[in-house]
């Protein structure tokens, strides 16, 4: 028990402030809350069943250098996304739905998981105790900040014009961009 709630909260405070929480609150503010958390629970337990199982292969598969300007690249593109809403003679669209919505949370949590921090802990973690209470535990910790940023959001969502919340997801997510490329 001591292994899944150590990892648990060690995964949790890892993620508070993390660029997880940032595209939960963005992806609250087009998608129902239980996609959001349904896509990035999905992502997250195989992100952690990878990171326990596999761990120091995958670091050697994929060069870190590749995985941090695919992610970099990603988050621009975010940026992106979230700045066309801004144009205000738009008509917003209907946003998908179903398993489409669901599948573009969790490829875009997978990306942006690939090489994390969160990632790196549950690997050394998985070294020192068995595999599946780390997987347990880092998967709890990384649930409970995902809901947490996904209602988050939502509550933005009730004080801020939608424009502002973009706007503000634009530059966050640039600044990501721009750190994952340059860092």
């Amino acid at each position: 028990m001591y292994a899944v709630l150590l990892s648990a909260a060690l995964v949790f405070v890892a993620e508070l402030g993390d660029k997880s929480q940032l595209m939960s609150m963005t992806f609250a503010t087009r998608y129902h809350a239980r996609t959001v958390i349904f896509g990035a629970g999905l992502a997250c337990t195989l992100t952690n069943l990878v990171s326990t199982l596999v761990g120091n292969a995958i670091g050697d598969a994929l060069p870190e250098d590749a995985v941090r300007t695919a992610g970099g690249i990603l988050f621009l593109g975010f940026a992106a996304l979230s700045l066309r809403h801004l144009n205000s003679a738009d008509e917003p669209r209907e946003p998908i739905r179903g398993g489409a919505a669901v599948f573009v949370v969790v490829v875009a949590f997978i990306v942006s998981e690939l090489g994390d921090k969160t990632m790196l802990a549950t690997l050394t973690l998985s070294t020192q105790y068995h595999w599946a209470l780390i997987w347990i535990g880092s998967t709890i910790g990384m649930l409970v900040s995902i809901v947490l940023a996904v209602f988050t959001g939502k509550a933005l969502l009730r004080v801020l014009p939608i424009t502002v919340v973009h706007l503000v997801s634009a530059l966050l997510f640039a600044a990501v961009g721009a750190w994952m490329l340059l860092g």
